[in-house]
């Protein structure tokens, strides 16, 4: 299933597109792609629905994929060969960082370069959306505890994240900093997360061109990972890591100024579209 929220903020509604393309509204069969929803039990329910009695939503705007998220989690230098353009070293466990809630907006909002910016920059990054309760859970039932995959942009401004001092965060958090969707694509439809293509374009020009499969903790390790150290909820989000390609890493380094046209996109999970623009 392919399960979207589309209105205006605040306004969403829930839904899902069908074979042809159609959204198709859920509004009468769940309150939002969130909570119980995504269980797994939820889910079943879902994908019993016959969508074709369902009414059809006119496209428009497309918000978040999933919401009431509590905790949006980011996993830093997981793909060898990004840590090799940054000149890190690979870590020896998962980098783990928090990237606020407030920062998430729909795949084709508008993003805003905060004020005092100067290397506000790109990263395309496999989501991971939690569908019920883990704490404690082994690698091998990790993927159990999935509703599924999604795009998520991790935008980053690299001057507040390691040129000021403390933790990633600040760089990580800004308001539309964290751009998910178009669609939660549940994980019976991914036959293996650690193989998709990835891809992001800066005002047509390909910039990261990727795959999952340079990850060097795969999605199962970092669900069972982070269970160890704090309980996952539904709804939560975990973002994987990025492929090369990121403007920090450019000789020169490159970043995005207002006006640039950002696009990006995951094998089977969609693509985004965003205009930066300055937050006055």
């Amino acid at each position: 299933m392919k399960l979207m929220r589309v209105g205006e903020i605040g306004q969403e509604k829930p839904a899902m597109l069908d074979a042809n393309g159609k959204i198709r509204d859920l509004s009468g069969h769940v309150s939002d792609i969130a909570g119980a929803a995504i269980s797994p039990e939820g889910l079943a329910k879902l994908a019993a629905i016959d969508l074709k009695t369902l009414p059809e939503l006119q496209p428009g705007r497309i918000g978040a994929c999933v919401a009431g998220t509590g905790k949006f989690i980011c996993i830093g230098l997981n793909f060898s060969d990004h840590a090799a353009e940054t000149g890190a070293a690979v870590p020896p466990e998962p980098v783990i960082f928090m990237k606020a809630t407030s920062a998430i907006v729909g795949p084709n909002d508008n993003v805003l370069i905060p004020r005092g910016s100067e290397k506000t920059d790109w990263e395309v990054e496999l989501g991971v959306v939690i569908s019920k309760t883990a704490k404690y859970v082994s690698e091998a039932d990790a993927l159990d505890y999935v509703a599924g995959y999604c795009v998520s942009h991790d935008v980053s401004e690299r001057a507040f994240q390691t040129e000021r001092a403390g933790q990633w965060t600040k760089g990580k958090s800004c308001d539309t900093f964290g751009p998910i969707g178009p669609w939660l694509v549940t994980k019976d439809e991914i036959a293996d997360p650690q193989n998709l293509g990835m891809w992001l374009k800066v005002n047509g020009e390909t910039m990261q061109n990727g795959s999952s499969k340079t990850m060097v903790y795969g999605v199962a390790f970092v669900v069972s990972y982070l269970s160890q150290f704090m309980s996952l909820h539904p709804g939560d989000v975990i973002s994987t890591g990025t492929p090369p390609g990121v403007g920090m890493g450019m000789k020169p380094p490159r970043f995005l100024r207002a006006g640039d046209v950002v696009e990006l996109g995951i094998e089977g999970l969609g693509t985004q579209k965003q205009t930066f623009q300055a937050d006055l």
